[in-house]
């Protein structure tokens, strides 16, 4: 597929999406998978990310204000939790988008660096 060119993918429950590869590979370069196109769950992921912050910096008040820390795991594990869900909306949309795209291409280099995030992810 060639840069720049627009292509579409049908999902599962039949909704379509499209968008356009930009890659920037120079023959005998090393390969860094960039591509421009949105996901359909980037908002969401924002929103969530967002959230996460704020809960973040309100478990930052209250080790400022010496809350017990009994409440401050909990609420850490809390931030965990929604960090992971936030990681697993990432990843799905990446496998349904990015590395149909991969396959597609012949793109052993975004396969193998998916696997490497996956890897730091479950750590």
């Amino acid at each position: 597929m060639a840069a720049g060119e627009t292509h579409t993918h049908t999902a599962p429950d039949g909704t379509v999406y499209e968008h356009t590869h930009e890659h920037a590979h120079e023959p005998g370069a090393e390969h860094a998978h960039s591509h421009g196109h949105t996901h359909t769950n980037t908002k969401a992921v924002l929103n969530r990310l967002s959230r996460a912050i704020g809960h973040l910096e309100s478990i930052r008040r209250m080790v400022e204000d010496g809350r017990d820390c009994s409440e401050v795991l909990i609420q850490l594990s809390a931030v965990k939790s929604a960090i992971n869900n936030t990681g697993k909306v990432i990843l799905k949309d990446h496998i349904e988008h990015c590395l149909v795209d991969a396959v597609e291409c012949g793109d052993m280099d975004s396969i193998a660096d998916l696997t490497e995030a996956i890897d730091r992810f479950i750590k």
